[in-house]
């Protein structure tokens, strides 16, 4: 499988704020840059390309020195609802006022497997 990487629209870009390139991932992660990219192919994080160079992935998809617990199962959930990267992390980054805030703030605030649930009828 290679590696596929979108180019982000401004707007999604906006929600989600900070980024981190894969080289700041490998490092935070203590992995090669060739494990992290390996991540990406097994959808455990997403990223984009912002205006060329590296993936970029979103900073808030790293706690401490792992991926946030319940965000790889909710990646695959998405992709199986038909999603790709770009409307993944726009779907995650958006507030949503009956979780409340957005689906990535639930799954940062351990709700992860009712973010699951959310995605899953997307696909419906």
């Amino acid at each position: 499988m290679t590696l596929s990487v979108a180019q982000i629209d401004r707007e999604t870009d906006e929600l989600v704020g900070e980024w981190l390139t894969l080289t700041e991932v490998a490092r935070r992660l203590d992995l090669s840059i060739g494990r992290a990219k390996q991540l990406l192919k097994d959808r455990k994080l997403i990223g984009v390309r912002r205006g060329g160079g590296e993936p970029q992935v979103p900073a808030v998809f790293l706690a401490g020195n792992d991926v946030v617990k319940g965000l790889p199962g909710t990646l695959t959930v998405l992709l199986d609802a038909g999603y790709d990267d770009v409307e993944s992390l726009r779907w995650l980054f958006t507030p949503d006022e009956t979780i409340p805030g957005s689906p990535v703030d639930a799954i940062l605030a351990g709700r992860h497997t009712e973010v699951k649930r959310r995605a899953q009828a997307l696909g419906f």
